[in-house]
């Protein structure tokens, strides 16, 4: 054997040092990747839907790259299952406010807010939640969860965001019922909010986002049973999403770490987003 080994050293060019040298790595980055892989798991309990690209900007492992990390959980089967929403939750009516935010750059938390409606599904029965988010920031500042869609879950949320955060100069959303309540209404005017409503899908699509990330990522991976759980899962999830998931527009870091660090930047070095405008769309012939 031992002349085999002498054999095999001469013939490749590896001296017996170098083979042990990487033999020893080897098991070093094996050891790595045990590791790695229970820092994942602990990960994925927490954001059970955490894709694998955001799972490296997470954790950062230093021995191993961006393309290696994502090949490698990929083949370890923690791609993540994307769902679609079926379920109605807008009914508009004839009352409506004009879409302000069209191509609008923002560059400071509280200048536009966007809310939505999502339908979570427990059983035979539908509950329903209200989301309201700072669009710079992604921050979610307000939140309900009920066994209804009328308007006054809208206005719980509503309170809720007004409580710790200052109010927006415009509140988008889309033409549901909710959002044309009188009382949401004077709510919103009542802190000289301007009313913004979009039309489609896009021209609320910050919200729409929210909506499909704590149902996708949080809820169908937790499960809960019932209403009470359903209540303390939400607001975990909240939780977890402001304070511990990083997002690649925030220069990787949580709507609660970016929010904080913004006010540390200069006027003008403070990041900028322009948002979503259909119309330029489709004057340059895109669909």
């Amino acid at each position: 054997m031992k002349y085999s080994l002498n054999k095999f050293y001469a013939v490749s060019g590896i001296t017996k040092q170098g083979f042990r040298q990487y033999r020893e790595r080897q098991e070093v980055f094996e050891a790595n990747i045990q590791i790695l892989i229970s820092e994942v798991e602990l990960l994925r309990e927490e954001h059970p839907g955490c894709g694998v690209e955001k799972m490296y900007d997470t954790l950062k492992p230093g021995f191993l790259g961006r393309d290696r990390f994502v090949e490698l959980f990929m083949e370890l089967g923690y791609r993540v299952r994307r769902y679609k929403n079926y379920h109605r939750t807008t009914y508009s009516t004839s009352r409506y406010f004009p879409n302000l935010i069209k191509g609008f750059e923002v560059n400071s938390p509280s200048i536009i807010w966007q809310s939505d409606i999502t339908y979570i599904k427990l059983g035979d029965r539908f509950y329903y939640a209200v989301f309201i988010l700072d669009v710079y920031t992604r921050k979610i500042v307000g939140y309900q969860v009920s066994d209804h869609m009328r308007a006054t879950a809208n206005m719980a949320a509503l309170k809720m965001a007004f409580k710790e955060n200052k109010p927006p100069q415009i509140h988008h959303s889309d033409r549901g019922s909710q959002y044309v309540y009188e009382l949401y209404i004077n709510m919103l005017m009542e802190k000289s909010c301007q009313i913004s409503m979009g039309l489609s899908a896009q021209d609320n699509a910050y919200a729409e986002r929210i909506n499909q990330t704590i149902k996708d990522e949080y809820l169908r991976h937790w499960n809960p049973t019932t209403s009470s759980q359903l209540i303390k899962d939400v607001k975990r999830a909240v939780n977890h999403y402001n304070t511990k998931r990083i997002h690649k527009n925030l220069n990787k870091q949580t709507p609660l770490q970016f929010e904080q660090k913004w006010s540390t930047y200069s006027r003008e070095n403070r990041p900028v987003l322009t948002i979503f405008n259909n119309e330029i769309q489709l004057q340059n012939g895109q669909h």
